[in-house]
């Protein structure tokens, strides 16, 4: 079916799902008062794993993976639990602010790593160019620190960042490959099903299950990140991949760090200083001028914001 024309209410509704991923840093950080790092991850994948298996039944979609489909199922799980790891564990580390900046860095490791996957394009000049202005932000962001008091380890938590965002490239084209095929759902589901048993153990073996009492804020930062990202989101972004441009829509990718920076600023306080700013608008610019061409794929898409 050829693409239609993005209209005001699509687009609108496009601005919106990229407001509440801006929004997924933010809320991360501010249930660890309450929720350490790793039982976060696993209350926000157990609900947000029912959120998208519900979704999947309502689409007649067969979950039960085929008897080849395990092996890639179980290395797709292996990923996303060490990429939700570091991620947690960054963000408790260092500001909101810079999580979300240098986590959506990830489109350029994705570029770089997919010289090594069949599926992708091979990097041009203008990709060459947009990668080394892109990775001078990551850098200049990478060394520095933010207000002690949301960033008791910056420089260790910058580094996790852009660990789980190379996690999260390297997830991306593999799922690239995987779900040509099995179905995008299919993927989604199996590896937060695996993930979640792998989160339990990890978060039991190392941390306590609370912090303090719980309370409703904390309770609810877990439902954003569950069923609102990888849910609601998941199925909105997916309505609107079945009517509209994967390349036009992927535009809209780019303001989700300036929302989770502007979020991380009005839930902690948090200063947008000039590093913050220019390192953000450098690999922003070196962002678009990688991906300006590139061919987006609904079902990669799909796959990498229902789970990040």
């Amino acid at each position: 079916m050829k693409p239609e024309p993005l209209g005001a209410a699509a687009a609108a509704l496009a601005l919106f799902v990229s407001l509440l991923w801006g929004g997924n840093v933010a809320a991360i950080k501010f249930g660890y008062d309450t929720f350490p790092p790793i039982w976060s991850a696993f209350w926000r994948f157990l609900s947000a794993g029912m959120a998208v298996a519900l979704w999947a039944k309502w689409r007649g979609v067969r979950l039960w993976p085929e008897p080849g489909e395990w092996r890639g199922l179980g290395l797709l799980a292996a990923m996303f639990t060490a990429q939700i790891v570091c991620l947690n564990t960054a963000t408790a580390w260092t500001s909101a602010a810079y999580a979300v900046v240098l986590l959506n860095s990830h489109p350029l490791f994705t570029n770089l790593f997919g010289q090594w996957f069949a599926l992708e394009e091979k990097i041009t000049v203008q990709r060459a160019v947009g990668l080394t202005v892109a990775f001078s932000g990551i850098c200049w962001l990478a060394l520095g620190r933010p207000a002690a008091e949301l960033a008791p380890y910056p420089h260790w938590g910058n580094f996790l960042t852009l660990v789980s965002a190379s996690l999260l490239a390297t997830r991306v084209l593999y799922t690239r490959g995987l779900v040509q095929k099995t179905h995008p759902l299919r993927t989604v589901t199996w590896q937060i099903t695996l993930a979640v048993p792998a989160f339990l153990l990890i978060a039991a073996a190392t941390e306590p299950m609370t912090l303090r009492e719980v309370t409703w804020p904390p309770v609810a930062a877990i439902l954003y990140q569950g069923p609102v990202i990888a849910g609601f989101c998941f199925i909105v972004w997916t309505t609107l991949l079945q009517r509209h441009s994967a390349s036009t829509l992927s535009m809209f990718g780019f303001t989700v760090p300036i929302f989770g920076v502007l979020l991380s600023a009005w839930l902690f306080g948090e200063e947008i200083g000039s590093r913050l700013v220019s390192g953000a608008v450098l690999v922003t610019i070196g962002i678009i001028i990688v991906t300006r061409r590139a061919k987006r794929q609904p079902k990669h898409t799909e796959e990498r914001q229902a789970a990040a």
